[in-house]
């Protein structure tokens, strides 16, 4: 079982940036992929980024446009997003997730495809 901790959340100004972090723990997961999603009341929760583990290999939602990275440190066991240029479309709850299955371009974006969840952390992006 991995265990995932998302920090880094808060209120910012459109156009602002955040970074989230994501710390897992539990077992060895050097093989799985790495996911952001995003979740607003009502809605469906959405795929935003993800990243590899082993390889970098990463994926954006179409709404990313550029402005958000994902990226890893494999030593501190973490995932960020780095979150530019924010709309107050953004504004969500965002949550990691960790996929033990195979992960490509045709899967990565289906929430049923992860296994483990993080808590979920509020991102408001004011006008």
């Amino acid at each position: 079982q991995v265990q995932l901790v998302e920090s880094g959340g808060g209120l910012v100004q459109a156009g602002g940036s955040l970074r989230l972090s994501c710390v897992a723990s539990g077992r060895s997961f050097a093989s799985y992929f790495m996911g952001w999603f995003r979740e607003v009341t009502g809605k469906e929760r959405e795929f935003v980024s993800g990243i590899r583990w082993s390889g970098g290999t990463t994926y954006y939602g179409d709404f990313v446009k550029g402005r958000f990275t994902t990226s890893r440190d494999n030593a501190r066991n973490t995932v960020y997003l780095q979150m530019n240029k924010l709309e107050p479309e953004n504004t969500a709850v965002y949550y990691c997730a960790v996929a033990r299955g195979i992960i490509n371009s045709q899967n990565h974006a289906d929430a049923r495809e992860y296994d483990s969840w993080g808590q979920g952390i509020q991102v408001t992006v004011s006008s």
